[in-house]
């Protein structure tokens, strides 16, 4: 059996990445900003440290569902941007379960996908609870007009893409690249080619 892992950089199109896939090939998607979402509703932080808490265990979650659709011996998508430290307990899994699994790796040229970046953290449709690292949800309309958010600079971004793996996360050794700096000239037909022949090589799939 398999699972496929939507992974890159932040701001490369993961989660309609995944969607496409996932329309595609009939798989459901286990996305862990969906589950943060939920937490941030949900449950709400008051600091930064709680911030680290509910990303944390949006990811227990995720490893948790992941975990259950395997004992059912179901094929799905895990969509996150898994680094260095999220790869043992994938790893673990995979493992225990005896599956295969497909990273997916989005990346492209930075400096591009860097104000994209910039352009997602600053736009009314991106999640509060993301942008936001003091309090959310926020307590009245006067917090959320004046409550600023930080940008990282450009050098930071490329440091933190670098040293925590999001352009070369890669766990069973099977790996397609898609370079998404412009959505427009990604081939998914050939991408969906690649997959099912990724698919086919797999015993009892």
């Amino acid at each position: 059996m398999y699972c496929i892992l939507v992974t890159g950089i932040p701001a490369t199109g993961k989660s309609t990445m995944a969607k496409a896939l996932s329309e595609r090939l009939n798989l459901p998607v286990i996305s862990k900003d969906a589950i943060k979402e939920l937490l941030f509703d949900n449950v709400g932080f008051q600091s930064r440290a709680e911030k680290v808490k509910l990303g944390t265990a949006s990811m227990e979650i995720m490893y948790y569902v992941a975990g259950q659709l395997m004992e059912a011996r179901q094929p799905f998508i895990l969509e996150n941007n898994f680094e260095y430290s999220s790869k043992q307990g994938i790893k673990n899994l995979l493992e225990k379960y005896q599956y295969s699994a497909l990273t997916i790796t989005l990346t492209g040229d930075y400096k591009v996908i860097y104000q994209r970046f910039l352009k997602r953290e600053s736009s009314p449709d991106r999640h509060r609870g993301h942008v936001v690292n003091g309090c959310y949800p926020e307590k009245n309309e006067d917090n959320l007009k004046n409550t600023k958010t930080k940008t990282i600079s450009y050098e930071d971004f490329v440091h933190g893409i670098e040293q925590r793996g999001f352009d070369s996360f890669c766990v069973d050794g099977s790996q397609i690249k898609v370079d998404t700096t412009d959505f427009q000239k990604i081939n998914m037909e050939e991408l969906f080619s690649q997959v099912t022949a990724w698919k086919e090589k797999i015993p009892n799939y």
